[in-house]
């Protein structure tokens, strides 16, 4: 790392930190730190939920995996057509009605309290593991990497990562997270384009690192379901549709942005917004997987010893970052991996903090707080999760031998299962309390025993389409009256 790379960071920090100071002396209620008013823009809006969902994890992985497997997992970009139609005219119209901070006080009105506070805790369980792997991902593959360091200064490096994100995402709330969300997704569409422009000028062109054959490493395309092919068209398709949906119409991050906005219309905008910027980024960072393969296999010399090139497929971006690009150059794409972290980080930090204060805190004491005392537990909620999210990150690594399965086996364990509880409170008339317990059982040892034991055969991409096929068939039938259930 040259001093001209630092500065680059330093300076990316400073804007962060300098942009929660502007905003705190905008939050004078609750409404104002954990929704912004109700009065964000779409556009930035739709930017923040980009960033919020593209984490680290997207940013090394989905290059990796076009290195490694070649391209078969990017089919998945052909689901958002039908993830608009479902989430932007059927889920956001329901999720809108109600004047709600936490979308988990909508839960409470069909499944109980029970149905909230279960809701609320897979929600704070999915999102801890998450935060922490990302937490993972940029310290112990990134950073660490790039900058030469041993192992023993990792938990230090997580740590001032969480630290400066707490600070500038406690201090201003949702409009600091949504204006910083914002700069950090155009600073990682910045940092793939430099990626892509270098090693076209160090081969001589876009063409000189394109590929005109079928790698012999990568998976053989097929389109139609399979069990035991990793990735299919289809399974990708399927995928996709149901991972989208189940994020974006369950999870308080998603929630949150669209009550965050004036109305229907506008959390609709935002979420086509959202979906035009990931069909773009992802685009990216193909190529940039691409041009890296392109680059490496030109001038394999630059690989590390002792294991092929795609072994080291989600290593070659870092590595081509440090080893490569002129300074500052590199210190630019750091910070397109530090925002890609960052943003996600305090997304995390402020929905969690929405749902500590709204669904357990505020929803189980007796008095009401002043709008002082609501900021300020939601402050103090953050810096507990923050404290949480840097001592798991230490151990959530060791659950997948590839980032892209990292992502789907823990970080999406429980984002299914999750919206199985939305699905039976809105969807389903006869829904009860004991159908949403009963459901979640089911859904998450499905979700698991796919993940982890391959259950039934099917790979890890099965996880979210099987185990919310299992919790909407177990939840609707224990919820019918029992003088309705079908005879024994």
């Amino acid at each position: 790392m040259r001093s001209l790379d630092l500065g680059v960071i330093a300076l990316y920090a400073v804007a962060m930190l300098a942009v929660g100071r502007y905003y705190k002396s905008r939050v004078a209620t609750s409404d104002d730190y954990l929704l912004g008013g109700r009065t964000m823009s779409p556009l930035m809006i739709g930017l923040s939920l980009f960033a919020t969902l593209t984490s680290t994890l997207s940013y090394l992985a989905y290059p990796g995996e076009m290195i490694k497997n070649g391209p078969m997992m990017f089919a998945q970009l052909t689901a958002f057509p039908i993830v608009m139609l479902l989430v932007g005219w059927v889920l956001i119209p329901r999720i809108m009605k109600e004047q709600v901070t936490s979308g988990y006080e909508l839960l409470e009105l069909r499944l109980g309290l029970p149905g909230r506070l279960l809701g609320a805790t897979m929600f704070m369980a999915l999102r801890i593991v998450w935060m922490s792997a990302i937490l993972y991902a940029t310290t112990y593959k990134v950073l660490i990497p790039l900058l030469g360091l041993d192992l023993f200064w990792a938990p230090f490096i997580s740590a001032a990562m969480g630290i400066i994100t707490l600070i500038y995402s406690a201090e201003g709330g949702m409009r600091a997270v949504v204006v910083t969300d914002a700069m950090q997704s155009l600073i990682m569409c910045a940092g793939a384009v430099v990626v892509v422009a270098a090693v076209s000028i160090d081969l001589g062109g876009f063409g000189a690192w394109w590929p005109r054959t079928w790698a012999a490493h990568w998976q053989e395309p097929v389109f139609w379901f399979r069990a035991d092919v990793r990735v299919t068209f289809m399974g990708a398709f399927l995928n996709m549709v149901v991972w989208m949906t189940c994020t974006c119409g369950a999870d308080q991050m998603a929630i949150q942005r669209y009550l965050s906005t004036r109305d229907v219309v506008s959390a609709r905008r935002s979420f086509g917004v959202h979906l035009l910027t990931e069909v773009l980024m992802a685009v990216l960072l193909a190529l940039v997987g691409l041009a890296v393969l392109g680059y490496y296999t030109t001038h394999p010399q630059g690989l590390a010893s002792g294991s092929a090139l795609i072994d080291q497929a989600d290593e070659l971006l870092p590595r081509f970052v440090v080893t490569v690009l002129p300074g500052g150059l590199a210190g630019l794409v750091i910070a397109a991996m530090l925002s890609a972290a960052m943003s996600s980080l305090s997304s995390g930090m402020n929905s969690a903090s929405a749902v500590i204060t709204t669904d357990f805190l505020g929803r189980l004491q007796q008095s009401k707080w002043t709008q002082y005392e609501k900021v300020r537990v939601a402050r103090i909620a953050s810096v507990i999760i923050g404290v949480l999210t840097v001592v798991l990150s230490m151990f959530v690594g060791q659950f997948a031998a590839n980032l892209l399965e990292l992502c789907i086996k823990v970080v999406n364990l429980l984002t299914a299962p999750l919206f199985v509880l939305f699905f039976l409170a809105l969807f389903v008339p006869w829904a009860r309390p004991r159908g949403g317990i009963a459901a979640t059982v089911a859904s998450v040892g499905v979700a698991a025993g796919i993940a982890f034991f391959k259950l039934g055969g099917l790979e890890f991409l099965w996880t979210a389409p099987a185990s919310f096929v299992a919790g909407i068939v177990v939840g609707s039938l224990v919820s019918l009256p029992y003088s309705s259930r079908p005879s024994q």
